[in-house]
């Protein structure tokens, strides 16, 4: 359907729309309109993302004169997928009604692991590995060697995509990660390299929250990106999450042993190098001299991650005369590791602020703020000179200046945390040194400055006024949309009691109590006699649900389950959380039912949809608030839900034991078994059609909502 909103022609690729999209997008152009930022709350399942795009590239065709560029942020690579494929159909409508015009590049955008086509390179087993691969056989001194010496490997890939050069550019259309890899494969292109190059010139990117937020990762990808763009944010429920810990860094014996393990190969490669081609270290500190920390524009294959603070936080000065030399580096770095060290034999829980910390580390080995503001600068440097490729190796020396560049640049917003064992095992001694940032606005703060229209959006963004303090900005727009229903196809129910009438209770005195732990089994074991297909339960961590499980695994609760439905587990490895939601998938579709644990905020909770027969009833063992004491008033839990499920929360919902609440799931379940007006109840419709649209917007159709 295609109507208007305002003087924009909005090319909407389905028959019907929900009354709650019309209204976004009515709010979403408001928020562009004022080139302003924006939070927008709206229910799970109500089309959240078509409402986005057809909104934002309709606005973009209807001024071809100074079109918007739209940069798509979301949490993993499945949502990135499922927000392009939503995309391309989008894009297919549009096309079929305006022609040739309204053809767009739009391109997902992942790391090397999602998109190389070398199978040498792909092979490795983690993102990092896959990236030193990578660099190995595309950085340009190997590149150069290669040219004098064949036997030298190089990526064949990349190579035609040089060679190219000006002519290597995807044609208009909407790519999934899948089609750049095959686009790469028949051109003989690199595709990772091909996408980061067509990000400046695309109309529409999907990647992840790092790109933007993460200075190390936004200092190389996102620096080209023009003002003009809006940036939207999906499930942003967890953005202050991200943003803090783009800022943070732990640092563990582990991390201290590897850097030193660092220092010494790279005093081994500066001896070699001392012998064999002085010159060039004389170049670096030549360049030193004359202040440049880095050496301009480097070639592609070269560029590493870039700053970890952010932009306007970078001294514009020449590095410190004492680390401009690469053994005097190295032996700074040496006195900073041995400092960590014995900062990490520590018997009580340590917190300090950056000041006291850095003047701490003056006294003690006399490394002053300005030199540890650039270790990270001097140490990208050298890896240059001294021509490393096997980055995966040098990540623990990485953190070390990483957190010596942060604690160096910034006096405010952070916290320095010493703790000498994990509070989950605390007679296994396991030291840690974390910097922590608190502000989760310092690394949101340039996105802001720079873009002129950010949208924040999730299904849960309650309490909606919250966001704009912990992010530190002025939303032009701030609304939360209810989900209009024909009948209470939802059932909210508040469980207080055991059906032995014992409280239950995730509060952290009450979890592991037996008896909580039998009664909240069985819950879920009349539950699962109770209700068809599948049923989903979140957990408050991932601690919390493998002793409950354990405990329900020894006390036979576990057993008796599985006589109903099968039961998979989410855990913290993403392979084998994949399988298990595949095959929770299959035993619903063939009827045998299945029951799938899960954590809260944890991978799966993060844009997976459980629609259908997949989620017949969720049960949340606990309510995930942060720092109840501060943040939330205990008594005030209940309006801090998102509105549409507190506007179907009845009172008599609201303090129930096991066994009322199995009694009301029967007679909801009952209720929904019969047969259902699409056309809705009393006049009220869900699914507007054009005209019922166009009735609405004239004000004749008030009794439609």
């Amino acid at each position: 359907m295609k109507f208007q909103i305002e003087d924009v022609t909005v090319y909407f690729p389905y028959d019907n729309i929900y009354p709650e999209q019309y209204s976004y997008m009515v709010e979403l152009k408001r928020a562009l309109d004022a080139k302003g930022h924006c939070l927008l709350e709206m229910p799970t399942g109500t089309g959240k993302t078509i409402a986005l795009l057809s909104l934002i590239t309709s606005y973009a065709l209807s001024k071809p004169s100074n079109p918007v560029k739209l940069l798509y942020c979301t949490r993993t690579v499945h949502e990135m997928e499922k927000t392009l494929a939503e995309l391309r159909f989008l894009h297919n409508y549009q096309v079929k009604h305006l022609g040739p015009s309204a053809r767009i590049l739009a391109l997902g955008l992942s790391s090397r692991k999602n998109l190389c086509v070398n199978p040498r390179v792909v092979s490795a087993e983690n993102r990092d590995s896959v990236d030193a691969a990578c660099r190995k056989l595309t950085a340009s001194w190997v590149r150069a060697l290669a040219v004098e010496n064949p036997n030298i490997p190089t990526c064949e890939f990349f190579e035609n995509y040089e060679k190219a050069a000006s002519d290597a550019v995807l044609p208009p259309g909407v790519y999934t990660l899948q089609d750049l890899r095959a686009f790469g494969k028949e051109k003989g292109w690199c595709p990772y390299f091909l996408a980061r190059h067509m990000v400046q010139f695309a109309n529409v990117v999907v990647y992840s929250y790092q790109y933007l937020l993460d200075p190390k990762v936004a200092g190389i990808i996102s620096k080209e990106m023009q003002r003009e763009s809006v940036v939207v944010f999906d499930e942003a429920h967890n953005i202050d999450n991200v943003c803090i810990e783009a800022l943070s860094v732990s640092v563990r014996m582990q991390t201290l042993e590897g850097a030193t393990r660092n220092l010494n190969r790279m005093n081994q490669e500066i001896e070699r190098l001392k012998a064999t081609d002085a010159g060039r270290l004389r170049a670096e500190y030549n360049r030193l001299v004359e202040g440049l920390a880095q050496r301009g524009n480097l070639p592609i294959g070269d560029t590493w991650f870039a700053n970890p603070t952010l932009p306007e936080d970078i001294l514009k000065e020449s590095v410190p005369g004492n680390i401009r030399r690469a053994e005097h580096f190295l032996s700074v770095l040496r006195r900073l590791v041995q400092y960590f060290k014995g900062r990490l034999q520590t018997e009580n829980v340590e917190k300090e602020g950056p000041v006291t910390f850095v003047a701490s580390i003056n006294a003690q080995v006399g490394i002053d703020q300005k030199m540890l503001r650039f270790c990270y600068d001097r140490l990208h440097s050298l890896m240059l000179t001294l021509e490393i490729t096997d980055t995966d190796e040098f990540l623990h020396i990485q953190t070390i200046c990483d957190l010596a560049t942060l604690v160096g640049t910034y006096t405010r917003g952070f916290s320095i945390i010493i703790e000498p064992f994990d509070e989950r095992m605390p007679h296994i001694p396991d030291p840690v040194l974390q910097l922590c940032c608190h502000d989760a606005s310092l690394a949101i703060k340039p996105v802001f400055e720079r873009f002129q229209s950010v949208v924040i959006t999730s299904g849960t963004l309650s309490p909606i006024d919250l966001y704009p303090r912990l992010l530190n900005f002025n939303p032009v727009v701030s609304r939360s949309f209810t989900m209009s229903l024909t009948r209470d196809c939802i059932c909210p129910m508040v469980l207080t009691r055991g059906s032995d009438q014992l409280p239950v209770s995730t509060k952290y005195d009450l979890r592991s109590d037996p008896g909580v732990e039998k009664n909240y089994g069985k819950l879920l074991l009349e539950m699962v006699s109770v209700v068809p297909d599948g049923i989903v339960c979140f957990f408050v961590s991932y601690s919390y649900m493998d002793g409950i499980v354990n405990s329900w695994h020894e006390s036979g609760i576990l057993k008796e389950i599985m006589q109903h439905k099968l039961v998979f587990i989410e855990t913290q490895d993403v392979v084998e959380t994949t399988l298990a939601l595949d095959n929770y998938r299959r035993a619903c579709d063939c009827g045998r039912g299945a029951v799938f644990f899960s954590v809260a905020r944890g991978k799966v909770a993060e844009g997976i949809d459980f629609d259908r027969h997949y989620g017949r009833l969720v049960i949340m063992f606990g309510v995930p608030f942060q720092y109840t004491l501060s943040r939330y008033s205990r008594h005030d839990k209940r309006s801090k839900l998102p509105g549409w499920i507190l506007s179907h929360l009845r009172d008599a919902h609201l303090n129930l034991s096991t066994d009322m609440a199995v009694h009301i799931a029967r007679e909801f379940l009952r209720r929904m078994a019969q047969p259902y007006d699409k056309n809705g109840a009393m006049g009220k419709k869900t699914l507007l059609s054009q005209e019922d649209l166009e009735k609405m917007v004239n004000g004749v159709g008030d009794m439609l909502f």
